[in-house]
């Protein structure tokens, strides 16, 4: 059973093919970010033009490295939310056309859940299984959610909503600081190839306090913490003198950022890191405590952070990140979380629509 599966939630055109939920036949992703860049970050209607061009080639390419025609595609699933609108109804409506022609189901796909099968399909590839129930911790630019993942058979997988942000999401806090401390978009990368060259126990930074559920998050004090420091240490010329930098384009190494980055904003950065990290590893621990758990997954782009996950190895639960080129946005993600509504028989009509604020649970 071959599914296409087709991504376009934010900045990223994505199409895959994905055979039984558990066979990659194809992944292709084609980026923004030089259009985004000078930006500073993700403008929502150059987002939505970029879709329109590339939706067409990227599946073709897809098909053509999975060896396919169209006729030989089983279904097709396609990102419904949460996302922004214009890039998703790209998907959407580019999905519908290509089912309605070829007479084949259409299957809407939540984005977080994606992000969560994007483990599942990598471990089904190595003919691994992870033992549920599990937490699931989705943390990524634009969410940072924590589930209770269970699977009362092979088919169906439901998911409890134990705790999530309270205002900025975990991947928006590295961008912001990023942005702020002068090394450009997107910063969270860039954040993560810097910290190890900083002390975190240097900088002292806030952990969040939060009122009524204990496993939410919050960001927006560390953010404050940051700019605070920034301000007391009058760090602005030294931004001034990165941005002029970034201006000329994004440096190929990070060796042009360090000599324009003294040690203690090295600290800074370290620090901020270790915090955010700290927050979530906190969250996780807490919500293991209180439920019955056997595994723990830990996907979205966030998961990519080198620092985040060597941290999180230390954890007492069997551990699972997807790779780093399934740790972003991507559309194999999407055909895999596909797969088991193929099996229930869970398909859209044609008045589907994009849901930018859909919720998993």
């Amino acid at each position: 059973m071959r599914i296409l599966g087709i991504e376009t939630s934010c900045d990223e055109t994505a199409a895959a093919v994905v055979e039984d939920g558990g066979t990659l036949l194809s992944n292709v992703v084609a980026s923004q970010l030089t259009t985004h860049y000078k930006y500073g970050g993700v403008v929502p209607e150059l987002a939505s033009r970029e879709h329109l061009r590339a939706i067409v080639p990227v599946v073709r390419q897809a098909l053509a490295e999975a060896g396919l025609d169209y006729c030989q595609l089983d279904a097709v699933a396609v990102t419904q939310g949460p996302g922004l609108v214009g890039s998703l109804l790209v998907g959407l409506t580019f999905a519908k056309g290509l089912t309605f022609s070829l007479g084949i189901p259409l299957i809407a796909v939540n984005h977080i859940e994606g992000h969560i099968h994007a483990v599942f399909l990598e471990q089904k590839q190595r003919g691994g299984e992870i033992e549920l129930p599990a937490l699931a911790l989705v943390v990524s630019g634009g969410h940072s959610h924590l589930f209770l993942l269970e699977r009362p058979n092979e088919i169906d997988y439901r998911y409890r909503l134990l705790g999530k942000t309270r205002d900025d999401a975990a991947g928006e806090a590295f961008d912001k600081v990023a942005k702020l401390l002068g090394f450009g978009y997107p910063g969270g990368p860039l954040i993560d190839k810097l910290a190890p060259y900083g002390d975190a126990a240097k900088v002292d930074l806030p952990l969040s306090r939060m009122k009524g559920n204990p496993l939410d998050l919050s960001f927006s004090g560390l953010k404050t913490a940051v700019l605070r420091h920034v301000r007391a240490a009058g760090m602005e010329a030294e931004i001034a003198e990165r941005r002029k930098l970034f201006a000329g384009g994004r440096p190929a190494t990070i060796e042009p950022l360090l000599e324009v980055t003294p040690q203690a904003t090295l600290d800074l950065v370290a620090g901020f890191q270790a915090t955010v990290i700290e927050e979530l590893l906190r969250r996780a621990l807490k919500a293991a405590k209180g439920h019955d758990v056997r595994s723990l997954i830990v996907s979205g782009g966030v998961a990519a952070n080198s620092g985040l996950r060597k941290v999180f190895a230390d954890t007492p639960l069997p551990l699972y990140f997807p790779s780093l080129s399934l740790s972003t946005d991507n559309a194999a993600m999407i055909a895999a979380a596909a797969y088991p509504a193929f099996l229930r028989g869970d398909f859209a009509s044609d008045e589907v629509t994009a849901l930018p604020s859909l919720s998993l649970a």
